[in-house]
Formats: C-alpha cells, structure tokens, sequence
C-alpha cells in the first residue's frame, strides 16, 4: 500500500471512530430522562416529545436538530440534563420549513435550566432571523427553582422568551403553541403570546398558579382541571384558541394551521438544479487528516464539497492561506472562505504557513466578502485556522489593520453567514472567519473541531509559567517532577475545554454534524435563510 493511500486509511478510520463516539453520545441523549421515565410518559397518553416532533414533519423530511449537546455533562449534580431537556431544529410541516421547540417532559418534568433558556432563545433567535415558523410543543414545569438566579432575571434568561413571542409576533412571524402538559406560571405566557395556541384534554393544563400556591396564596381549594384545564382555558375563559382530544389531533391541527400560511417576500438567493459534490460523500473521511497538526490539501475538501466539483477562485494567487471561491452547494450560490492549510510561497517569495491569517489574505477576504454582499450571495465560512500571524515583520506590515478590516467585514455583513468548524478555530481567526460572536446565522462543527484562543499545548505552557513563576515569587520551588505533573493537569483541562463537545454543550456551536452530512446541512440553512429578505450592505471606514 502507498503512503497515501495509507494516510487516507488512517485518515478514515479516526474520522469513523470519531464519529462512532459521537452516535453513542446522541443515542444516551435521545434517550431523554431514561428509558422508565419515556414508559411512564407514554402511559398517560401522551407521546414523547421525539415522537411529536417525528409525527408533525413531513414524511420525507429530515429533522435538522439543534443544541442536542446543550447542557452535556453539566448539572451533574441535579442529576444530569440531557439536551438541556427540551429538542429544538428545524424540518418541513406541510412543505414550509419550521422550527420547532419542544420540551422533553421526562428530563426533571421539562423544568428551566439555565442552559434550557439559553437553547429556547437560539431557537426563537433562527426562527426571527430566518423569518420561518416556530412551533412550541410545551410540556413543562416551569423555572428549576434550585437555579432560579440563574435562569429568572438577567436580560439573556427567561423573560426574554415572551419579549421574543411579541417581537415576532410584530414582524409577522407565524408562532404557534401546543399545550400538550404542564404549562404554569411565567410559562404560561409563551403559548399565549403566540399567534395561535392549542390544548389536549386531559393532560393539557396551563394557570400562572397551579392548585397548591392558590390554597397557599388566597385559601381556595380548586382542582387542576377546573383551575386551567382544557375546557375551562377554552370555553370560559377563552384563552386557548383550540382544544384537541389528543396528542394525534393536536399535532394535526397544527399542520393545517401551516399549510395554509400565506407567502411572503424572499430573500433572493440564487439557486439552480442541484448537483452532486466532486466526490462520492464518504471521501471527506479519508481527504481530512488524522493528524491535526498535519497540512493537507484544502482545495481537495472544496472540490468535495461545492456542486460538480467546480468553483471560481478569486485572487487565486494572492493571499493564499485564505481560500476564496464562488461555487454552488446543491444548486444555491455561494461565496466560500476557506483556511487554506497548505505550506504556500507569497509572490515575494516568502513561505507561509497553512491555517494562519497574514495580512495579503485578510486583505483579499475582506473585499471578497464585499463583493458577495453587493452580488447578494451569501456566505460559507469554513475555520481551519490557528489566527493572525504574529512577529515583528508581520507588525510591520500593518497585520492589525488588516485584521481589523477583515473582521470589520464580517460584521458588517448582511448577506447570510454560515459557518462550519472542520478543525481549529483559535484566537482572533475565529472572529475573523465568523465565530458565534459575529452572528452567523447557523454554527455547525464537525467532530474534529476545536474551539480556544490558542492551542492546547501553547496555552498549557503559558498557564504553567505563570503558575511556576507564582509559586517561585511566594518562596516554594517546584521540582521537575512537579512541574511536568502541573502542566499534565492543565493540559488536560485545557484540552477538555477545546473539544466539540465542550463548545456544544455551552451553545458555542449550534450542533456538531458528520462531515458526510455538511452539503446537505448548508443548503436546509440556506433554505431558512432565504425566507429573510437581505437588509442593504453599508462599508464602514476601516474596510475602505
């Protein structure tokens, strides 16, 4: 077997153990609060929040989730939170492309964490950028009381769902909200600030007090159903627009209410018959390295990547550790920003290093990024990249300004972003290549990313100087062998907090994806994307 063909073995069977680990992680999160606890759900009547979500979507249709690492190994000690205990992503009802919210009643009763609340506002924030229709499944007991600081009364946590529920409401948004469980206290004001609510007998109920604080408040003793149940919420009081006999009839109620939205004004993005990538699907696994530290040939994953394998690169021989190329990804236009990792001779001769960002290549990236927004051609951005290059040449060449007009070009973008993490993001060449701080509409990794202000081993040395540099100033003088075993422990925990997952978990990204998946992925995103019209594109004074 030749070398290469043995690094493309090798290359493949880390992707595919990778990816092995990251379905086992998926299937315990499915699994919601257990498999007990989806029984006893079910035996009430009720379908599990999966199971609704699987119900309402077209037949043909993928779910495209978001934030199923949400909350991953945090809460511990509460007993765990999987998928921060409700199921947000997107798929087709009735032919439209929506989001949905559901809260998954088997993880602490479909209580509020805080990261539960961070994960509803990314759903609502997709949903309002991308100007589609979000429907809520709600099945929950309201605010986790143990946290409450943390959830309640900052301007990020819960509250802001129901400002979010009157913010779309007036732009015309469609939101509609199934009561399909416990709905109460501040809660009870998302299904009701929506558009449109519905209820199911029996285990629908929804009161801003439920039974037991209205005989502790005023002394009244009233049951759940009386209270706020089905009947009561829509024929006395009138709150509920709908009652349902059951999940089944719900969900169908719902998709009637969809399929007849009206139309309204679209983006505009070009898109023309999709073809398939250059390569066959699985060939990404064996193009992408297995070493991380190793340069590869990053024009081989764009010709796997863009339709047909081909695309026009811009200003192909100039700043060459940036990528930049129009293409199509299943027949949508697209503006590609690439980290380039190959080893590259500037044209003054001078070799540069892959994954790095020196001035020529920020230079052309931000009038690349320029020209997409005037041409209304939105942007794919995907982060190989260890950040600006550094060093006295580099200052001199004015590497902070150019920089500068690079980022300054992301953020002034109003074309769609989107990004995808394929390997390293650190530093200030994750904000340049659009990190979640400069608002990309969707955030995808793929399971070899990872996410810091610098690399592992560069940051476990700097914290360990510091850390021996401390202790020598305080009198104690650590051996060699203490030495080694401190920059072994902050190596570690450096490294658990560069991982994918560590990043997801926080909703650093919105979700970490198969490589194989990443064309179909870009163009449901696109879809959503289309469905906003393009605000105009003004250049501020640091891109001239």
């Amino acid at each position: 077997m030749s070398k290469i063909n043995l690094d493309q073995s090798k290359n493949e069977d880390a992707m595919k153990l990778a990816l092995g680990a990251l379905q086992r992680k998926l299937e315990a999160i499915h699994l919601g609060g257990g498999q007990s606890r989806l029984e006893k759900h079910r035996s009430k009547g009720k379908m599990t929040a999966r199971e609704r979500i699987d119900y309402l979507k077209d037949d043909a249709s993928d779910f495209l989730e978001i934030g199923s690492f949400a909350a991953y190994e945090m809460y511990e000690e509460s007993g765990g939170c999987p998928a921060a205990g409700v199921i947000t992503g997107m798929t087709h009802i009735a032919g439209r492309l929506c989001m949905i919210v559901a809260n998954d009643a088997t993880v602490k009763a479909g209580a509020w964490f805080p990261m539960t609340g961070k994960k509803n506002l990314r759903a609502q924030e997709i949903a309002m950028e991308n100007c589609i229709p979000i429907i809520y499944l709600v099945d929950s007991a309201g605010v986790f009381l143990p946290m409450q600081d943390e959830i309640f009364p900052d301007k990020e946590h819960f509250g802001r769902t129901f400002r979010n529920n009157a913010v779309m409401s007036s732009k015309g948004i469609p939101q509609i909200a199934a009561i399909m469980g416990s709905c109460v206290a501040g809660g009870a004001y998302l299904p009701i600030m929506s558009d449109e609510s519905l209820i199911v007998e029996g285990t629908g109920s929804i009161f801003l007090a439920g039974p037991y604080l209205v005989k502790a408040a005023i002394g009244e003793q009233v049951d759940q159903e009386t209270l706020g149940g089905a009947e009561t919420q829509t024929a006395v009081s009138g709150v509920v627009d709908y009652k349902c006999k059951d999940d089944a009839e719900c969900l169908d109620t719902i998709r009637d209410l969809i399929d007849k939205l009206g139309h309204k004004e679209k983006a505009g993005l070009d898109r023309t018959d999709p073809e398939p990538g250059g390569y066959e699907v699985n060939k990404i696994y064996e193009i992408f390295p297995q070493e991380r530290t190793k340069p590869y040939k990053s024009r081989e994953l764009l010709k796997w990547l863009v339709d047909d394998g081909q695309w026009t690169e811009y200003k192909q021989s100039y700043g060459q550790t940036i990528i930049c190329a129009y293409a199509r990804i299943e027949g949508w236009s697209v503006g590609i920003v690439l980290n380039n990792r190959e080893v590259v001779k500037s044209a003054k001769g001078e070799m540069q290093f892959g994954g790095v960002i020196y001035s020529d290549s920020a230079d052309k990236t931000a009038r690349f990024i320029m020209l997409c927004n005037q041409k209304k051609i939105p942007l794919i951005f995907l982060h190989d990249v260890t950040g600006f290059m550094v060093g006295s040449r580099s200052e001199h060449g004015g590497i902070i300004k150019d920089g500068a007009k690079m980022v300054s070009a992301v953020s002034n973008s109003t074309v769609p972003k989107i990004s995808v993490v394929i390997g390293n993001s650190y530093g200030a060449g994750n904000y340049a290549m659009c990190g979640r701080a400069y608002d990309p509409r969707f955030l995808f990794a793929w399971p070899t990313a990872k996410i810091a202000v610098m690399g592992g081993s560069q940051a476990a040395k700097v914290l360990m100087q510091i850390q021996v540099a401390s202790l020598k100033a305080r009198g104690k003088e650590p051996t060699e062998k203490e030495q080694d075993e401190l920059f072994e422990r902050i190596s570690s925990k450096y490294e658990k907090e560069t991982t994918p997952y560590y990043a997801a978990a926080r909703m650093w990204v919105d979700e970490i994806i198969d490589p194989a998946d990443t064309r179909k992925i870009i163009a449901t995103s696109l879809e959503a994307a289309n469905n906003a019209p393009v605000e105009k594109f003004n250049v501020g004074v640091i891109q001239t």
